[in-house]
This record gives C-alpha cells, structure tokens and sequence, in this order.
C-alpha cells in the first residue's frame, strides 16, 4: 500500500514520513480513526515505508522485492492481529494467524472495508468477534522472534477495541518495553473502548472523516462517476469512504435500515395511551432481534446518526444534513421537530445504553423493546 494511494489524510501521510525521516518512530502507536477514514491502508503504507526503505515522501523508491511482497501482505517482518471467531473451517481456538489467506482477500478487495464486512466474509456476522488470550500470546511469540530481513517487526493490531482484558493485560508489558526495533501500530474506531493503562502508553494520532472533495475527487477519478453523482455521493457518505463505495453498488443495507427506523419512530410516537401499537413495537422488536447482532449494533448507530440529522434540520443546519430518505411517504423535515435539544441526550443515551447491552450479549428482543418504550416517552417531550 502507497502513501499516494491512500485518499486524502495528507497531514497524517505528512506527520508519519517526517517520524521515519526524523528518527522518531514511537514503537507503541495508537490511530483512533472514524470508519471509512482510512487507518488499517495508513498502518500499512507506514510499515512499507519503514520496512522497504522507501525516500522522498513516497513508498517507490526503496526496495522493490519488498514493495511487492508488500502489496500481497507477504512481507515476513508484517505481522496482523484482527477480531475473529470460531466459524465453518476453524473450529476452536481462532487466532488471526489462522485466517490470513481471508484477510489478504479481504483486504485486497477493500481496503477500507469495515468490521461488519470483515465478519460477514468469514461467515461470523452473527457473532461477537474478539481479540483473545490466544491472539495475545501468539503476538508476543512473533515480537520475540528476531526480524527475518534485520530490520523492523510491525504488528498492525485492526479493531484494537475488541481486545478482552486478558488479552490487553497479556500485551501490556510488550507495549511498555518492546523488543528493539519493534513497531505496534494499533487501530480503534472507538478510543474510549480501550484500557487506559494501554492508551497512556502508546502515542495516539486522530484521523478526521475524510472531506466530500476528497471523495469526490476520487469517485470522478478512479470510478468514472460524473461530477453531478459524485458531488451527491460523497456527501451521503458523510466522510466514510466505504459507505460511498456501497452507495455507488447500491447496496440496499441502508434502505432496509431506514424501513426500520421509520416503522419505528412511526409506532413510536403511536404508542403512548395505545396498548394496541404497543404490539407493533413488540413486533417490530421481534423482526430486529432475529438478525445477527453485529446488523443489531450497525442499525442502532444508524438510528443514531438518524436522530442527529433530524436534529439538525430542526435547527436550519441544513448544509450539515447528509440524509435522502428513499421512502416516499416520509419527510425529514417534519419529522424534525420532534427531535430537539430537551430530548436528544435522552434519546442519544438510551441508543448507546442498547447498544452496550447487545455488544455483552444480552436478549435483544427485551433490550429493543425497552427502548421503543423510552422513544415513546421522549418523542412527546416538549422543547424547552
């Protein structure tokens, strides 16, 4: 993967070449990034350019042998660990080392494909991947090894918030003293996910979502998408180059999404004094809960970003206001009104609250229907 190849984030591209030139590569670092953003390509191109000893701001002037093995994810010295679970071919113990041939696939199709495409490729999508014990022992063995080629070990750790405590406690001790020349590049999309003990030792760099014109420009470039498409995409996509990738293929995951939510706020809103739309919510409470929870957790963050949006047309944001809906009986603007600065915390709050319950594996059909019940409280909350 080429620093040129790699959409936008050029003060990050900037940041990580003056590091190596510099002689100032933090062994221990941590890319809290949004999704779409393009961290696990940045860690990448970051490892080939220490790795192949490429110059001048640019991974195509070092060692070519090595840029190759670079561009099939074969380099001996570039080492992964990801979230995985036990699926039809690997029956006990998961550890990444045991999915790699999936994981050069998978990269290789999309480099900035998200978790949920990750499960669905290994066929796991209806479970809760983690980075184990297992994982973090495997880690240590392959740090504690010398480096085939004399240089550089990297371990790119992708979703580093799937770490269990085990896990984190087990790497402690090789984050805070690593074998010489040793690099962890760990990514996260969520920061506060991490263990503190962890996070205080590694040096934290931010990625921003990328801009509309950064995604438009390579819609237009690299997918002959014209300008006026392009210009619409990149705007839904709201800085996630992989949501935009999906709107180009009309993936239909987010109108299904949408179907959802509005059947939701719709009975929602009904319900109050209206024992017979309370069935409709257990109903739809019952449709939810029989999809996998990784679909569970990606819809509720989709309600999530539902709700901000209205908010924001409420409040004549418009410019700020990324959503279409494709449902033609249903007007964003006057559903806004109901979504407003006396309710949103609440709302907000109990979305994340279902969402930590299904992320530990609690019943999801009790967890969505005490949320419908919460919605149908908050809806009819007055503005201050």
């Amino acid at each position: 993967m080429l620093f040129k190849d790699i959409i936008g984030q050029e003060s990050i591209k900037k940041h990580l070449i003056q590091t190596v030139s510099n002689g100032r590569i933090a062994h221990a670092q941590l890319f809290v990034a949004p999704t779409g953003s393009g961290a696990l390509p940045m860690a990448i191109a970051y490892a080939q350019y220490i790795l192949c000893g490429n110059t001048n701001g640019e991974n195509n002037t070092g060692d070519q042998t090595c840029n190759l093995k670079f561009e099939k994810l074969a380099h001996p010295d570039l080492h992964f660990a990801f979230p995985v679970a036990v699926n039809e071919r690997v029956k006990k113990h998961p550890i990444s080392s045991k999915f790699y041939e999936d994981w050069r696939i998978f990269f290789g199709t999309n480099p900035y494909g998200s978790l949920f495409n990750w499960y669905q490729d290994l066929g796991i999508e209806n479970k809760q991947g983690q980075i184990g014990v297992d994982e973090a022992e495997d880690i240590v063995k392959k740090l504690s090894l010398k480096s085939y080629e004399g240089g550089y070990k990297v371990m790119i750790i992708w979703m580093a918030e799937k770490m269990n405590i085990a896990a984190a406690n087990k790497l402690l001790k090789l984050i805070e003293e690593p074998p010489k020349d040793t690099l962890l590049l760990l990514i996260t999309e969520n920061e506060e996910r991490i263990i503190k003990t962890i996070l205080s030792r590694c040096q934290v760099l931010h990625f921003r979502a990328l801009s509309e014109s950064d995604i438009k420009n390579t819609l237009i470039l690299e997918h002959a998408i014209d300008d006026n498409q392009a210009a619409k995409i990149s705007h839904q996509s709201n800085g996630n180059w992989n949501k935009a990738l999906h709107l180009i293929h009309n993936d239909d995951t987010e109108q299904i999404f949408e179907k959802w939510f509005i059947a939701w706020v719709r009975s929602a809103f009904r319900a109050k004094g209206n024992a017979s739309v309370v069935q409709d919510l257990i109903k739809w409470s019952e449709e939810i809960s029989k999809t996998g929870r990784e679909t569970q957790k990606r819809f509720l963050k989709y309600c999530s970003h539902f709700f901000r949006q209205a908010l924001l047309t409420n409040y004549n944001a418009g410019d700020l206001v990324f959503f279409e809906s494709q449902t033609s009986n249903f007007d964003l603007k006057k559903f806004a009104p109901f979504v407003h600065g006396a309710n949103i915390e609440d709302i907000n709050a109990a979305i994340e609250d279902a969402l930590y319950h299904i992320e530990r594996n609690g019943n999801a059909k009790i967890i969505l229907l005490d949320l419908s019940m919460h919605l149908t409280r908050y809806l009819h909350q007055e503005e201050h």
